[in-house]
């Protein structure tokens, strides 16, 4: 990861979809405010001007998430763009990023993701059937439009990743969303874990259970597997990662190594959280807008240190289990407070790591 890199939620949480597993609608309604609107032009300087005397030349890395962030509208993205070439008197390499329900894509936005070499986050559980969780306010399915917005963005050249919420739903049909993904040219794939509402032990089609993560683990691995060997490789980026961890290779993914890292999470007014996860009233560091406040002293304030010192504590079971190394206690913390998925890491590994040696030609020494 580049050394300082923030996640911006340019319009908070607000969306033009009613997604049935919205986490971040989950998060929003723990707060005392909900919705901070859309960030204004002194929030986003302020932002901009500390990060870039924060990182003092070294690369940065803004990522764009929602609720929808294009609500902010394509004004906000190229002045927030042209503001950072101004800015970046000490010449850090920038990165950009957004993650999109893809319904607003047009060829405007194609052109603006393609002119700053964004990289593209677009939401999509698999072909018509196994998207039915994404709707529109109608409860529509939005799987048309967000496969148009995939065929502008190869249109314009423009990179971008296929996120998909691995709901119960999705684990049972893995076999038919990945041969899926696979017939499209979708050859960069993500699957996040579906999470309840904080305190939420209910049980529903929408959250695996350790049979149903198991048995997509061991399947997905395999395919994954293949295509490598058979110079198909397809990008899955949990893959990806525990592979890299396997051959001592660095990783990328926050919480890979079962504990949480420094990340920065800008809300629409300027708040800053810990994590996409935690940007509760609890985890507020501060205010980027406070002339007080800068990425030094959030990283280094009370909150922030306490909130990564809570995922470092190991469970006496994982410092005794073999897979340990490689498992790392089930990675995420905010997915292991959901559901304990030991059984089912422990099938996967258990099944699947002698095929990690076929990646062994990738150690980097």
């Amino acid at each position: 990861m580049p050394p300082l890199s923030i996640m911006i939620k340019p319009a908070s949480s607000l969306c033009n979809l009613r997604c049935r597993y919205c986490f971040y609608h989950n998060v929003s309604q723990l707060r005392e405010v909900s919705s901070f609107g859309i960030m204004s032009e002194e929030t986003a300087d302020n932002l901009i001007k500390k990060a870039l005397d924060f990182a003092g030349g070294e690369s940065v890395a803004f990522a764009f998430q929602g609720g929808e962030p294009l609500l902010a509208g394509i004004e906000y993205f190229e002045r927030f763009a042209e503001k950072v070439k101004d800015e970046n008197k000490k010449g850090s390499v920038i990165y950009y990023s957004i993650q999109t329900n893809g319904t607003l894509v047009n060829e405007d936005w194609a052109k603006l993701f393609h002119k700053y070499n964004f990289l593209v986050g677009l939401s999509l559980d698999g072909d018509f059937e196994n998207n039915r969780f994404r709707v529109d306010e109608k409860r529509s399915n939005v799987f048309y439009r967000v496969m148009s917005a995939a065929k502008l963005l190869e249109r314009f050249k423009v990179d971008f990743n296929i996120l998909t919420v691995l709901t119960g739903n999705c684990a049972d049909n893995i076999d038919k969303i990945y041969s899926f993904f696979k017939s499209k040219g979708f050859r960069y794939l993500q699957f996040i874990p579906c999470l309840r509402p904080f305190g939420d032990k209910s049980e529903s089609e929408l959250y695996m259970t350790n049979e149903q993560y198991a048995d997509f683990l061991i399947k997905c691995f395999n395919y994954y597997v293949k295509d490598y060997v058979r110079g198909q490789y397809t990008s899955v980026r949990y893959f990806d990662n525990i592979v890299h961890l396997y051959l001592g290779n660095p990783t990328e993914q926050c919480g890979i190594c079962g504990h949480c890292m420094h990340q920065f999470v800008a809300e629409g007014n300027g708040n800053i959280y810990p994590c996409d996860f935690y940007c509760t009233d609890e985890w507020l560091l501060g205010n980027i807008d406070d002339k007080d406040e800068n990425f030094d002293t959030l990283a280094h304030c009370d909150k922030a240190i306490e909130f990564l010192k809570e995922s470092l504590p190991v469970d006496e079971k994982c410092k005794k289990c073999k897979f340990y190394p490689i498992c790392r206690a089930g990675g995420c913390k905010r997915t292991r407070e959901d559901r304990d998925y030991c059984e089912a890491y422990k099938k996967f590994f258990g099944a699947c790591l002698p095929l990690f040696r076929v990646f062994i030609s990738e150690k980097k020494s």
